[in-house]
């Protein structure tokens, strides 16, 4: 982030220079066209990155960028620099105003406000007029999270991950244009503003503390693929019916079954789009609602590995048929492995475990007790499944994730999707 006049020029400059750059280099006679492309491709990303940064920057402080008064606690520190920007304040004004040496409002701003305490920091938010909100989570509710927007004017459209959204080009920036307007115009594009709104809650399962404008941003993502699969006529009605499940659980035996199961899946009115998460959203699954309330399961493969697909998947599932289409509409993010109190997510959990392996069938397993190679394979023939479900299952239960390492399908997911245009990298 730009934080003053002088990192401006600076910057300018420095963009002067990456444009000539890439002049230079597209003028080049090459003997090798892919070594030319790559340092083109190169120089452009960052030219555009030095974009976004300057725009923001000249938008802040000429006033026409106007955000909400109210942030999450997280985005603080780089709050206060905006507010400052937007506010017409340079770092030494700011000092003046709290009767502080400028250098140490520099301090602050280089470091995230790391170093201030909590009666500085309440008093520089004073100073600029921003003002804080946090989520509070109560002992019944711990591994989850629900995060909700009034509606899209809530929206925060300069905290989406929009150099990164830019990056895997989501969509391009015309040059001289604002990337915050280009980013909202994505976002109420690809999901529409009716996901900015209480009646798209995003419910989080998670370990970690997610950032919600990452969720946001790759949901947008997920519902604008699935809506081009609509639109080829790739994706059957929707009936709330689980008898074809068998028929999926048949597939984890297929060397392919991943890849057949997107087909399966498609013929029943649910869209499977594969997109890798966002930094900062952990995240390994969604259902949620897509046009013409058909289903949507995003799935990120943040874990190449057959029995971490076959549970997330089903998880979803559970979502899809149990959840999605009661009253509550909540958008469903899981981390798969984040414990949980919360009903629902428990109810996800035993409908995947139950369908890949029925709790009747499970008791009368040799391997969860012998717990080897051997008596996986015996216990996957007899059920009709892929050994890695068994495997799995084993080491989630038994809490030993060392054991059975060659069973579980290391390797094996990504590269099923690999010609179908999905981002794995």
């Amino acid at each position: 982030m730009i934080y003053s006049d002088k990192q401006h020029t600076i910057s300018r400059a420095e963009l002067a220079k990456l444009m000539t750059a890439l002049s230079d280099a597209e003028s080049r006679e090459a003997d090798q066209p892919w070594l030319k492309q790559a340092e083109i491709d190169a120089l452009k990303s960052q030219i555009a990155e030095i974009e976004a940064e300057l725009s923001e920057y000249e938008l802040l402080k000429s006033g026409q960028i106007s955000f909400s008064k109210t942030f999450a606690l997280e985005e603080l520190p780089h709050v206060l620099v905006q507010a400052r920007i937007a506010a017409g304040m340079s770092q030494t004004d700011l000092a003046e105003k709290l009767d502080m040496k400028p250098q140490q409002i520099q301090r602050y701003e280089a470091t995230n406000y790391m170093s201030a305490s909590l009666a500085r920091l309440v008093e520089v938010s004073r100073a600029l007029g921003v003002k804080t909100s946090g989520m509070f989570e109560g002992t019944k509710q711990t591994g989850g999270s629900v995060f909700v927007w009034t509606d899209a004017d809530d929206i925060l459209w300069g905290q989406l991950p929009y150099k990164e959204m830019i990056k895997r080009k989501w969509f391009d920036v015309p040059r001289g244009e604002s990337p915050l307007e280009e980013v909202k115009e994505y976002f109420l594009r690809a999901a529409g503003p009716e996901f900015a709104t209480a009646y798209h809650r995003k419910k989080m399962r998670s370990g970690n503390v997610p950032n919600e404008y990452a969720l946001l941003a790759w949901q947008a993502r997920i519902l604008e693929r699935a809506r081009k699969l609509e639109a080829q006529d790739e994706l059957a009605e929707f009936e709330l019916d689980d008898r074809w499940l068998p028929e999926l659980v048949s597939l984890t035996r297929r060397e392919d079954g991943a890849k057949r199961a997107r087909r399966l899946l498609a013929k029943k009115g649910i869209a499977l789009i594969i997109e890798r998460h966002l930094p900062g959203s952990y995240l390994d699954g969604a259902a949620m609602l897509g046009d013409a309330e058909r289903p949507v399961i995003g799935l990120t493969l943040r874990y190449d590995r057959l029995d971490n697909f076959w549970f997330v998947l089903f998880h979803e599932l559970g979502h899809v048929l149990l959840h999605l289409f009661d009253e509550l509409r909540y958008d469903f993010f899981d981390e798969e492995g984040a414990s949980s109190d919360d009903s629902i997510e428990a109810e996800a959990d035993q409908f995947a475990l139950n369908t890949l392996i029925p709790e009747s069938l499970w008791d009368q397993c040799l391997s969860r007790f012998a717990r080897s190679e051997e008596a996986v394979r015996i216990d996957a023939a007899n059920l009709g499944i892929d050994p890695s479900i068994i495997a799995g299952r084993i080491r989630k239960e038994c809490g030993n994730y060392t054991i059975l390492n060659d069973l579980i399908g290391q390797d094996q997911v990504r590269k099923q999707f690999e010609d179908v245009g999905d981002d794995l990298n």
